[in-house]
C-alpha cells in the first residue's frame, strides 16, 4: 500500500489546509473560537483521516477513515459557504478553496469506490 505521504489526495489536502490557515488569518477576531476554528479543524481532519486510515493496514478501517475524510470535505464546504456569505472570503477566494475541496472529495470518492469494488487491493 505504500506510504500515505505518497498519495496525491493526501498531498492536495495538506496543501488545502495550508491555504485555509492563510485565508482564515484575516477573519474577524470574534470568529477565532467559532467559524475560524471550525474551518481549520474540518480541513485538518481531511489529511489526518486519510493518513490514519491508510496506516491501519485494514481495507475496512481504511474505508471508514476515507468516508470520515469525505464527510469533513462536506463540512468544510458548508463552512466556506457561510464564510463567503458573511463576506469573510471574496468570491474568488471561495471558488479557489471550494474547488480544491470538491476535487479532494471526488478523489476520495474514487478511492472509496475502487476499494469497495476490490476489497483485496
Amino acid at each position: 500500500m505504500g506510504n500515505f505521504k505518497e498519495l496525491l489526495v493526501w498531498q492536495k489536502s495538506v496543501h488545502l489546509v495550508t491555504e485555509i490557515y492563510s485565508f482564515t488569518k484575516s477573519f474577524p477576531k470574534e470568529e477565532v473560537y467559532s467559524l475560524t476554528s471550525q474551518i481549520r479543524r474540518s480541513s485538518v481532519s481531511i489529511p489526518s483521516n486519510i493518513a490514519e486510515g491508510h496506516s491501519r493496514r485494514s481495507t475496512l478501517d481504511y474505508l471508514q477513515f476515507l468516508k470520515i475524510a469525505r464527510g469533513s470535505c462536506a463540512e468544510l464546504e458548508t463552512q466556506l459557504i457561510i464564510a463567503k456569505n458573511l463576506n469573510y472570503l471574496t468570491p474568488e477566494e471561495f471558488e479557489n478553496l471550494s474547488g480544491k475541496t470538491s476535487e479532494i472529495s471526488k478523489m476520495l470518492n474514487a478511492i472509496i469506490t475502487k476499494l469497495q469494488s476490490n476489497p483485496n487491493s
